[in-house]
Order: C-alpha cells, then structure tokens, then sequence
C-alpha cells in the first residue's frame, strides 16, 4: 500500500503541471488540421508571455516560494504522504495473547490457568467470561472448565470441589450492558477453592497456603484473593498470613453476585510437592520454603509481641524463676487424645525433664490461635510428636532446630514423607523415631506372626482404607523410654551446642 501510494504521488508530480497550464504544455503539439495552424500567431505570443510574467513576478509579489496553483499540488501531495505515515504506524489490534484464556493441565497434582483481557466473574453460573471483540476468539466460543484444588489425583475429594467454567464471550454481540462492572479492581486476581480437605491442618498448608505463596507471590502482595468454597473461620484463622500475602479484602465468589471486573486472574494454584517449594520450579530465587518460613514469622510477630508483653506484666513477680527456666533448651510435646497417643506421655514428659529440659505440652484444638502456637513452638529448641497433622507446626520452628517425629507401625513412608524430607529442606536436624512391634498397642491385638506386626508394608500396599482403619485409627505408642531416652540426650547435646 505504501509503494503504491508513493507511486501515485510521482504521478501527480508528472501530471500536474499540464493540467494547470494545459495551454503552455501544448503549444508545440498539433492536433488540428492545417486552417487552425493558420489562426494569428500574435494571440500566441501574447498569451505565452502573459503566464511567463507570471512565473517570473508572482513569487515575488505574494511571497509564494512556488506559484499558487502548485502550492495546492503540494498540499495534496502531503496530505497523502501523512495518510501514509498514519497508516504505517497504526498500533496493531490486540493479538490472542493479550485477550487469552490458557490453561496448563500436565501437572499430577492440579490445573491451573491464565486469563488476560476483559475479565469479569459471574458467580450465579460460576462462571468467570472474557469478554472480547476480537473476531479470531469469538468466530468459536472457547470454555474451559476447572476444579481449582490442588488434589487432582483423588477423584473422591475432587467429586466435591465446585466447577468453574472460563468462557470467552462477545461483550457486543451476546450481551450489550447486561453483564456490565459493578466493581472494578487494577490488580489481577488469584482464584482458588477452600473445601476439600480444609479443615485438617496438614491439607491447609499443603493444599492451600504454601501453593496460594507460590502462585501470588510474584504480584507482591498486589492481588486480589478470589475464594470457591469460602469459610469465615478459614479467614479468621489465617488472617495473619494472608495479610502478608495481599493488601486486598478476600471475595467470597458463591455469595458476592456482584460483577467484578479484572485484568488478568488465575485459576487454580501451583503446588510443587508435600509442605515444600521446589526452587527449580520457580524463577524467582526469594520464593522458597524458608522464606515462606520468615512470611509466617513477619505474620505472627505482631501478636506475639503483645502477648509477651501481657505475660510480662502477669508474671513479673515470678520473673526470678523464669529467668532460670530461660537458661534450660525448651522441648515442645505436641500430645494427642486417642489414636496414636503416647499411653506413657507423663513418663516421658519427666525424662525429658530430668535430662535437662523446660517441656511445655501442647494439646491444641481448632479453636487455638495459631498465633499462641507459632509463639510456643518458634521459641523452642526441640519440638516432639507422633505422626499426623500435628506434625505440620515443624513449619513454625527456626531452621537449626531439633525435630523428632516418633513413627507408628506402618506409617513409615507417609512420616518420611510428609513431614520428614520437608523438615529436612526447611533446615531443620529431623530425627525419626521408628517404633518397635513392642511400643504399639497392636502387639496386644494381633499375633507375632500377623503381616500387621510383621509386615506392615503388605498391608499398606492394599490401600489408604486398611492404612487408616488399623495404623492410624487404631494405635497407640507406648515409648520404651530407655530406647528414647538417647533420642532425648542426643537432642539436648544439639540443643545446647
């Protein structure tokens, strides 16, 4: 287009001149017969030299630097030169890139997908559209759906994780001002749900906080949380820490009908693996599982600090005697009611004292504030408990720190692996105590020769329901306190060093 725009200014350059003095460019092309070449040449010659005068004179009497009908001829000649220009740096349309819905579903653990353009959710059909005039996305209507829980594997709890559908829709064409903003954010959104198995401590830092850090961190706490399947208590109970995470006010995306209006939203979460952040999965070298470690800290440090200066004012008359106790390394016993508690735990509990330590008991429920726990626990040297969800405060302790995890029959490769190699790159010295047949309450109830006592493994391998029903359910730990009393010795040792 423009070479041919070009090619028609030459012409206008070429053709111009004869058209505004046709008679001076024609004078010596005969078109007529011989009487008309008989015509007085006088009338010619007159007339040749009038317009030579005006060639001559009129720039300097009206001060032209071309003669007037030229200077038109210039005019349109730039007129198309601009028209030209203009059309050649015209900023492109949007592309699909810039009004896109992409959703990356290789991963074994959950979907996760990416929306830019004109977002706007629509929670009567959980729906969230992306509205767009682009003729490429809407000759077809494109939707996708997602369960935006990181539990993709276990189809039964999936079962109960509410749908979202990603649609894109032709904001003129489908809807007009129907679907118009009711609230518009500038920051991007994060959607994600809070059911499945919220509600077990272990599931809402595995499933929900650490992937909710991983994805968001990146926005630098300019986001906007988006919740499927909110709880009130679920927000009370993490206040702290999504406060470090987000400078907005949660959405709750089933109650508020409202139409909000985003630039960019993802859906659903990454998870790299158990209570863990995989650094060669991440671009960024500040998003790991110690500096999530230090956002828990910058959350509850607050809090902490008001309580020690109430607890400060409340003992100052036994102030002595703390102080003696402060000199003592602190063992946190994290004690469990039922299966798998320590049927000896008070025992335990004196040995421990008797080697040199301050023991504090924790029997936490889920009304306790997470942040009278995080105080007891980071303050500890040594933190003990029997495998299960309790195990996840390790979270709470500073890297360098003692970890004892005792093992129950037939929970050795879900210790190792939830809470063990975690504790491990979170920095802190794990030491995991395998029971023996002896120190389980099973030994009672089973014969020496029972693939329960003997061979735990085979059992396992049929399945989570014969795992639960008879390891988790149903022991108990009685401790050969002999046998773990070098455990003990040997964290004290570390403790103090």
């Amino acid at each position: 287009m423009v070479r041919q725009s070009r090619k028609k200014i030459e012409q206008i350059k070429e053709d111009e001149p004869m058209k505004v003095c046709p008679y001076v460019f024609r004078l010596n092309k005969s078109s007529g017969n011989s009487k008309k070449r008989s015509k007085p040449k006088i009338i010619y010659l007159l007339l040749f030299s009038l317009i030579s005068s005006c060639f001559v004179f009129a720039p300097h009497l009206f001060y032209f630097p071309y003669p007037s009908a030229l200077c038109l001829i210039d005019s349109s000649i730039k007129e198309i030169e601009d028209q030209v220009s203009q059309t050649n740096t015209e900023p492109p349309k949007p592309s699909i890139i810039e009004e896109s819905i992409l959703c990356d579903r290789a991963g074994y653990r959950s979907d996760i997908c990416f929306m830019k353009g004109d977002i706007r959710t629509h929670s009567p059909s959980s729906s969230i559209f992306l509205f767009t005039s682009n003729d490429i996305i809407t000759d077809h209507v494109m939707q996708e759906q997602i369960k935006p829980y990181t539990r993709k594997w276990e189809t039964s709890i999936m079962e109960t994780i509410r749908e979202v559908k990603l649609v894109t829709k032709d904001v003129k064409k489908l809807f007009g001002d129907k679907h118009s903003c009711q609230v518009i954010h500038e920051v991007p959104a994060v959607l994600f749900s809070t059911g499945g198995y919220t509600g077990n401590l272990y599931h809402e830092f595995n499933d929900g906080l650490i992937p909710l850090y991983i994805t968001s961190k990146r926005f630098n706490k300019k986001v906007i949380f988006v919740i499927s399947e909110y709880h009130k208590w679920w927000e009370m109970k993490y206040g702290d820490v999504l406060s470090q995470l987000s400078d907005y006010p949660l959405i709750d995306f089933t109650k508020d009908k409202r139409t909000h209006c985003f630039k960019e939203a993802i859906v659903g979460l990454r998870i790299h693996g158990e209570l863990s952040v995989d650094p060669s999965l991440v671009q960024d070298d500040t998003t790991t599982i110690n500096e999530f470690r230090n956002l828990l800290d910058r959350a509850y440090r607050p809090r902490i600090n008001r309580l020690e200066s109430t607890e400060e004012h409340r003992f100052h008359s036994k102030a002595a005697k703390r102080r003696r106790m402060a000199n003592r390394p602190k063992l946190v016993l994290f004690s469990r009611t039922g299966s798998r508690a320590i049927t000896n735990e008070d025992l335990m509990v004196k040995l421990a004292q008797r080697i040199g330590f301050q023991v504090e008991v924790l029997r936490p429920d889920r009304k306790t504030e997470l942040a009278k726990i995080y105080k007891v626990v980071n303050s500890s040297h040594v933190m003990v408990g029997v495998h299960g969800a309790a195990m996840t405060h390790f979270l709470f302790m500073k890297p360098g720190s003692v970890f004892i995890q005792i093992i129950p029959l037939g929970t050795d490769w879900a210790a190792e692996t939830y809470y063990g190699e975690p504790a491990k790159k979170l920095g802190l010295d794990y030491i995991g105590y395998k029971i023996l047949q002896r120190e389980s309450s099973l030994y009672d109830k089973y014969d020496k020769n029972d693939p329960v006592l003997r061979d735990p493994n085979s059992i396992t391998q049929k399945g989570w329901q014969f795992t639960k029903g008879i390891y988790l359910t149903n022991q108990q730990v009685r401790l050969d306190l002999r046998r773990f009393k070098k455990i003990l010795i040997d964290a004290y040792s570390k403790s103090i060093s």
